[in-house]
């Protein structure tokens, strides 16, 4: 439903005796505000109303407001001490009425009078009791009818009450604007407080009288869904049994009046579940659509809507099974009220878990499934519920209230409940009402049932993509890596982005950085399979074209339904080389560090995988330490209807830019393209320092073939390790050597084996052979003379491995360095 503000035109200085000085325009009423105090006397007069009623404000001042309104039953002709008001709504002058005999609810009606100097004048008005110590007793105001049909078109006997809501302002010089302005919820009850506090600010901010309303959303003047109040019907049952004793028949015009009353209120109640309906579940976000549900029912229902969900529907961990019970936890997660704001708050703070005994309505609402009414809140039921609550005393709050607790069901399960309070002073909770908040309840149900499965299902795949995205350390051999992945907006939070880093023998590192086109599981799925085969290519150390072609057949074989780009690059921090091999990507950025220069590599751009029979070529390029390398999904640089090269100009321009860590240029890249019409495909972003190894760091030996060179290779670690200040590492750095190059000595074929060290931010040690066969950790016996090598190094190295080679094999070992 569409709710329009418009608001009114600022009264003129001068006191006009007309309705009004021209033709409103669209949206623009001129109001008249009128204060009387409690001995019926007039005193404020505004301008609006000189204009509307042709008297002025010297005129008005201190004479009885019945002779000044002539408003049909607005004010009693013979009027009391303490004010005793009636109201004429159309339907009948027989208004329920407590607060001291007199009006004790807001009120409006209709009337045509006689203007001086003008045509008869066709006037709506709105009272409103003021309740306090002051002397005003009543709040008056009034607009031209045929201004106002003008613009809302509004059927006979009908206005926007709920809608429409006339208010003042400063600029009618009433001395007591002030404190009208901040009582403005009290005088319009039927507002909640965010609503009201949301027109205060707009009547001082515009400085003259505002009215809010819906053109589509008219309901009769009659308080309390258009039912005749009890006083009014009881006296219409004493009449029916009069005349049924004294053998006569009711009135036509009484018949006519109930039903059509009864009429009207069922209309109404479907038209407002029909509203209901419209403003609920705009969304499939959880949390939204448990707001706009609570929403719904303030003020126009309820009062007060607490709403509860079950623990497994908050917790996103799908359908809960089984009859709730004792044990069962509800999570409060909304909480509406008219209430002054932190009332509620306070005491029952949105986001607490607890159970409920059995002897409460609650739990017998979520066991049954079925609505639960409590016309008034006795005290006693008031400190039972009150006692689950640990030194907090919320009798205050519900005693004296009527209740209505509503299940949330969906499919036969309880889902949740929602708790309506209505004040002591409206009219309780009938079974009428138990209907409508039956059928509230059901269509609320359905939503927040359709917003749990989409929580859920979206829950399960990104439980899915988080567990296949890798968790890189930050400092690898030679360079300092940081990644970001951010999931899709607007196109679907789950897709086929990835990014990863594999260690290669020689110190050397794979970056890479993939994008299955598509969104949803099966494009997660398709991710995590490329990126496995990805991960076990890498440890074969093929090169990246072959590598790219290897995966293409793989896509082959898996489906031709997906398609995938992808970037490899092989870093070699020895040599200070990239081996760069690209599949349909976008071309990755290089940040020089030497002059800051930022710039996209130029690579053979190739075919995605998944296309099948077309070649992949690979590039090396020099790099330098200090240089850095950016590779990222084009989620990051792809904006509709733009050109990527803009993206990829603000991608390489961003990252030129300095920044105090890696993980703060990354977040710099992301703000500066983010904006860019807003993020929507998922993005996978990957930096890497390119820091190089130093040749002082690196250390080789050739080793023939001779069991005698074992012993040379035990010596010339130990004097390198003391050469660079780690001789507390020598012994068991040559334990474990003396083991690695005895085992390639005895399984290598021709080749002389390789022994290498490198230092970094770890001791690296490799050997390298030309046997294929990879060893395996075996479990040797007391008399065995084999099988013990493998177990030394794996107790005492950090982390130790094996990988083919395209000549062989390589073992390796890496010790943490002592702190200096």
């Amino acid at each position: 439903m569409d709710r329009g503000t418009e608001r009114g035109a600022p009264p003129s200085r001068g006191a006009g005796n007309g309705a009004a000085d021209g033709p409103a325009a669209a949206g623009r009423v001129p109001l008249a505000v009128v204060v009387v105090d409690r001995d019926g006397m007039v005193s404020h007069w505004s301008r609006g109303a000189s204009r509307l009623f042709g008297a002025t404000k010297e005129e008005a001042i201190g004479r009885s407001a019945a002779d000044l309104l002539p408003v049909s039953g607005a004010l009693a002709e013979d009027t009391p001490p303490y004010g005793v008001y009636a109201a004429y709504d159309g339907l009948g002058p027989d208004l329920e009425s407590s607060l001291d005999g007199g009006l004790s609810y807001p009120a409006a009606g209709r009337a045509r009078l006689t203007v001086p100097g003008a045509d008869r004048v066709d006037v709506l008005w709105w009272a409103y009791p003021l309740v306090g110590p002051g002397r005003e007793r009543l709040l008056v105001l009034a607009a031209d009818a045929g201004a106002l049909h003008q613009d809302l078109d509004l059927d006979e006997g009908t206005v926007a009450v709920e809608r429409i809501a006339p208010a003042f302002a400063l600029h009618t010089d009433f001395p007591g604007a002030d404190e009208l302005a901040r009582r403005l919820p009290e005088i319009l009850p039927s507002m909640s407080v965010g609503e009201s506090a949301r027109i205060v600010a707009q009547i001082l901010e515009l400085g003259y009288p505002v009215m809010e309303f819906s053109q589509n959303d008219r309901v009769p003047v009659t308080p309390d869904w258009g039912v005749p109040r009890r006083a009014e019907r009881k006296a219409r049952r004493e009449r029916a049994a009069r005349a049924a004793a004294e053998g006569l028949p009711l009135p036509q015009e009484e018949l006519d009046e109930g039903e059509d009353l009864e009429y009207v209120a069922v209309r109404e109640r479907l038209e407002f579940l029909n509203e209901v309906s419209g403003r609920i579940g705009t969304s499939l976000d959880l949390s939204r659509t448990i707001v706009e549900v609570s929403r719904a029912v303030v003020p126009r229902f309820t009062d007060v809507a607490g709403t509860y969900l079950r623990e497994q529907v908050v917790a996103g961990e799908g359908f809960p099974d089984g009859v709730p019970d004792t044990t069962t936890m509800w999570h409060r997660v909304a909480l509406e009220h008219t209430d002054e704001p932190g009332r509620w708050d306070d005491v029952v703070p949105v986001g607490e878990a607890m159970p409920f005994p059995a002897h409460t309505p609650f739990f017998q609402c979520m066991t049954t499934g079925e609505p639960v009414l409590v016309p008034r809140i006795s005290e006693q039921m008031g400190h039972a519920i009150a006692s689950q609550f640990e030194k907090r005393d919320i009798r205050p709050l519900i005693t004296g209230r009527s209740m209505l607790v509503v299940p949330l069901k969906a499919r036969n399960v309880v889902l949740g409940f929602m708790i309506l309070l209505r004040h002591p002073e409206r009219v309780e909770f009938n079974d009428m009402d138990r209907v409508t908040g039956a059928e509230l309840a059901a269509r609320a149900g359905l939503v927040l049932d359709n917003a749990r499965m989409y929580t859920f299902q979206e829950s399960v795949a990104e439980t899915l993509q988080d567990s296949m995205l890798p968790h890189i350390p930050p400092r690898m051999a030679g360079c300092d890596i940081a990644t970001r992945y951010l999931p899709g907006t607007l196109l679907g939070r789950v897709g086929g982005d990835w990014f990863d880093a594999v260690k290669l023998p020689g110190a050397r590192t794979a970056l890479v950085v993939g994008d299955v086109m598509g969104h949803g599981l099966n494009s997660a799925a398709m991710m995590g399979q490329l990126r496995t085969a990805v991960q076990t290519m890498a440890a074969l150390d093929l090169p990246p074209a072959q590598l790219l072609r290897n995966l293409d057949d793989l896509a082959q074989r898996l489906g031709d339904t997906y398609l995938a780009t992808c970037l490899y690059a092989v870093y070699d921090p020895i040599a200070s080389e990239l081996h760069i091999a690209n599949a349909g990507h976008i071309p990755p950025v290089i940040v020089r560090a030497g002059d800051g220069r930022s710039e996209l590599l130029d690579l053979p751009t190739g075919a995605p995988i998944g296309v099948g029979g077309v070649p992949f070529e690979a590039v090396r390029v020099r790099v330098a330490p200090g240089d850095r390398l950016l590779m990222c999904t084009d989620g990051l640089v792809e904006v509709r209807g733009e050109d990527i090269g803009v993206g990829l100009a603000t991608l390489t321009e961003s990252a030129a830019h300095p920044a105090a860590s890696m993980d703060d240029a990354c977040d710099a890249i992301i703000r500066a393209l983010n904006p860019r019409g807003g993020r929507k495909d998922d993005v996978a972003l990957l930096m890497a320092r390119l820091n190089g190894i130093e040749p002082d760091d690196v250390a080789e030996w050739r080793i023939s073939l001779d069991p005698v060179e074992v012993g040379r290779a035990r010596a010339v670690v130990r004097e390198q390790l003391h050469d660079w200040g780690l001789g507390r590492l020598a012994g068991g750095a040559e334990l474990m050597v003396s083991e690695l190059v005895t085992n390639a000595v005895r399984h290598s074929h021709s080749r002389p084996v390789e022994l290498r060290l490198v230092r970094g931010d770890s001791l690296l040690c490799e050997v390298d052979d030309d046997d294929h066969d990879l060893p395996n950790l075996l479990s040797a016996g007391p008399t065995d003379e084999h099988g013990r090598g493998l177990r030394v190094v794996s107790t005492l190295a950090r982390e130790w491995g094996a990988s083919r080679t395209k000549a062989g094999k390589t073992v390796w070992f890496e010790l943490t360095l002592p702190r200096r």
